[in-house]
């Protein structure tokens, strides 16, 4: 997902942010290429962020008055698998600006509603929309605990497999679980607000982790994040 055109080139964050919107799949709504493939052996993405308007003056959707500064942005950038980046990018004429950012739009919206993240009448409701997420989390966790023997050796097969799940599972249902647990805050207590907020950053350092390639010791995942909305 790397790009080196200066300021044109978008930042760690503007990378990230990228990714959660993605939830893991190109944005060109009528492709469903996963951004992430197992190919047996390795755990590769295809994912290539792809300037709207183009990175240089003479590049598809060109717009020498833009700044790079703004062609670097989030809103100048979508992310898309191989395929689709270099469709629009060989044929930019039949993939006008406001057209690509129309599926940057879409799928954002798509993706919100795909992770359900509605407002509940209870908290019992709100509980019951993120237990399958935080189940399968903690299922793989248990499988694949990185804090087993392999940990020292990164290039495992348990490590690949760990690699594999934590991008293609457990950070979409990190996502998933936040969306839901902001849009029925109202139903925290005090300290479930705490839980979450240290959820937020255990996100964050995950993400840059796994998907920035930061190598950053990521937060551990709050325990009480496991009971969050249950009991009264």
């Amino acid at each position: 997902m790397s790009c080196s055109r200066g300021q044109a080139n978008p930042d760690r964050n503007t990378t990230l942010r990228l990714f959660a919107d993605s939830g893991g799949y190109c944005q060109r709504p009528e492709c469903a290429n996963r951004l992430f493939v197992d190919t047996g052996t390795k755990n590769v993405h295809i994912a290539e962020m792809a300037h709207i308007i183009a990175a240089s003056d003479d590049g598809p959707r060109a717009s020498p008055q833009t700044s790079a500064a703004a062609k670097g942005s989030y809103d100048n950038l979508i992310l898309l698998c191989a395929n689709c980046h270099t469709s629009i990018d060989k044929a930019p004429d039949d993939f006008p600006e406001p057209m690509i950012k129309g599926w940057k739009r879409k799928h954002v919206e798509k993706i919100a509603s795909l992770f359900g993240a509605v407002t509940y009448a209870t908290r019992a409701a709100a509980r019951k929309a993120i237990e399958p997420a935080l189940s399968e989390n903690s299922a793989v966790f248990d499988l694949l605990n990185p804090d087993s023997d392999y940990r020292d050796n990164p290039e495992s097969d348990a490590a690949r497999v760990w690699q594999r799940k934590m991008r293609a599972i457990i950070l979409p249902n990190n996502r998933k679980i936040l969306a839901v647990v902001d849009a029925n805050s109202h139903h925290l207590n005090v300290n479930e607000r705490k839980t979450l907020e240290a959820f937020r950053q255990h996100i964050d350092d995950l993400e840059a982790k796994h998907i920035g390639d930061s190598g950053d010791v990521a937060s551990r995942f709050p325990k009480d994040m496991s009971d969050i909305l249950t009991g009264l």
